[in-house]
């Protein structure tokens, strides 16, 4: 369970408070139930939010390009306790600290909080997750409540079908996902967050997408090497997202990191049209720079698994030799039954197969029974063979193992009765054959059966050899 120091910590990072004594009397008069304290506070100060806003974004501005220009790696400080009350949930969106990563890197322009939209989605997935969330009561203290997963996940769903619609499938792999979890995404497989915020009415966007943002080397570069979020600014986390950011001109493009303790770093953004090729050589360099960064945490993560799989090893050798003895002794009352049961199933299959053989007997007298008595009823089919004739075809028949017969027929008779005949002489081993003339390579199959020897062009004789079907 979280305790008051956890609790405080959260706190004062989502609302700003430097104080903690007077953070501790906010948590205390609201029973240390961190949700309703945050509701209380930012709905109590949305008033002067609006009256302060202007100002506060100006000189947040000016800070923040300073930093940029003189490459300087300072953080944002809070608003100090002399000055108005703290601004709503919506300016905190950049009145929170931010993370700066500096030194080998080169890389940071500026450095660009999550706010609260950041620090609040975690610490609502957080407290749901240890059985802290508000239940259906409060939903009428909440009216300042954080942007839910599910919510996050259907705009990010319904951002990627737009696209695809609008600009096909050759597109960067956009997760259909909340941007907390496209973060999560990417610092899970140690890459870059790729981040493009759509502005649908701008002019240069149909343009940028098609071209720039939808080519295809661009596109297999980006897929390869990052993990890619997009949102609409006329949806509600594209729009908190583009305040964070400090989108100022569109089309807009970013390439961010996941830091520590809920905050991001900004290591190049993008502003207006770019050409594949201007795009391709900044995201290509961001990379290139941050690769140090990656691969050591990517060989952290590396050794702790391994740690963890020789733990595992280790306890599963440990396993193993306990269960060996159970083991032996299990195989030993196996092998027992096993040999029982094969004298068994032995004496079976003994009977099953002199069944088999004495069934196969009958099986085959009753066969050659049944052919016999087919060849005579063939063989009487054909009646006395006619004496020679100018309508008596001859006819001369090879069998495959190199034997001849030969007979004379009616030429009025069909090409089955020569097939009748064959039959009657039980030559063949087979029942699936063709009858075959040499020159001209005639095949008198089934389609001729009934054809006569004469239309057949088989009179007044013919020569003709028997052919399997394979």
């Amino acid at each position: 369970m979280v305790d008051a120091a956890d609790k405080l910590a959260y706190f004062q990072a989502i609302t700003g408070l430097e104080d903690p004594d007077l953070c501790t009397e906010i948590l205390a008069a609201h029973g240390w139930d961190l949700e309703v304290a945050i509701s209380s506070f930012t709905s109590g100060n949305s008033s002067t939010a609006r009256h302060d806003s202007s100002a506060a974004v100006s000189h947040d501005d000016d800070d923040i390009g300073a930093s940029s220009s003189v490459g300087r790696v300072d953080s944002l400080q809070s608003v100090p306790q002399s000055e108005p009350a703290p601004p709503g949930l919506a300016w905190k969106l950049i009145k929170l600290p931010v993370s700066v990563i500096s030194g080998s890197l080169g890389l940071i322009s500026g450095a660009v909080g999550l706010g609260l939209w950041a620090a609040g989605g975690v610490l609502s997935y957080s407290l749901g997750m240890i059985g802290l969330g508000s239940g259906s009561s409060r939903n009428d203290q909440s009216s300042a409540r954080l942007l839910p997963v599910s919510a996050a996940a259907s705009e990010a769903m319904d951002f990627v079908a737009r696209f695809e619609r609008e600009y096909g499938t050759t597109r960067p792999n956009f997760v259909s996902e909340g941007f907390m979890d496209a973060l999560q995404r990417s610092r899970n497989a140690f890459k870059l967050l790729f981040v493009y915020l759509h502005s649908p009415d701008h002019p240069d966007t149909p343009l940028f997408c098609e071209r720039t943002l939808c080519s295809e080397v661009f596109v297999a570069f980006v897929n390869e090497n990052f993990v890619s979020w997009g949102g609409s600014i006329r949806n509600s986390e594209g729009f908190k997202m583009s305040n964070s950011l400090k989108a100022s001109r569109f089309p807009f493009c970013a390439v961010v990191m996941a830091a520590t303790n809920q905050r991001i770093a900004l290591l190049q953004q993008v502003e207006g049209p770019k050409s594949p090729e201007e795009m391709l050589t900044m995201v290509q360099r961001v990379l290139e720079e941050s690769a140090p960064v990656l691969i050591a945490g990517r060989l952290e993560a590396e050794e702790r698994q391994n740690n963890i799989r020789l733990r595992e090893e280790q306890d599963a050798a440990y396993r193993a030799a306990l269960e060996a003895d159970q083991a032996r002794e299990r195989q030993r009352r196996e092998e027992q039954e096993r040999l029982e049961r094969e004298a068994a199933e032995a004496e079976r299959l003994r009977k099953e197969e002199e069944e088999a053989r004495e069934r196969a007997a009958r099986e085959a007298a009753e066969k050659q029974a049944a052919l016999a008595k087919m060849r005579q009823e063939k063989a009487q089919s054909l009646g006395e063979e006619p004496e020679k004739g100018p309508n008596v075809t001859q006819v001369l028949i090879r069998f495959p193992n190199g034997e001849r017969k030969e007979r004379r027929f009616h030429s009025n008779m069909t090409i089955q009765s020569l097939y009748d005949y064959v039959d009657s002489l039980g030559c063949l081993e087979v029942e699936d054959y063709s009858l075959v003339s040499n020159f001209p390579r005639v095949v008198y199959g089934q389609e001729k059966l009934t054809l006569s020897l004469e239309e057949a062009g088989l009179h007044p004789q013919a020569s003709l050899f028997v052919e399997v079907n394979s």
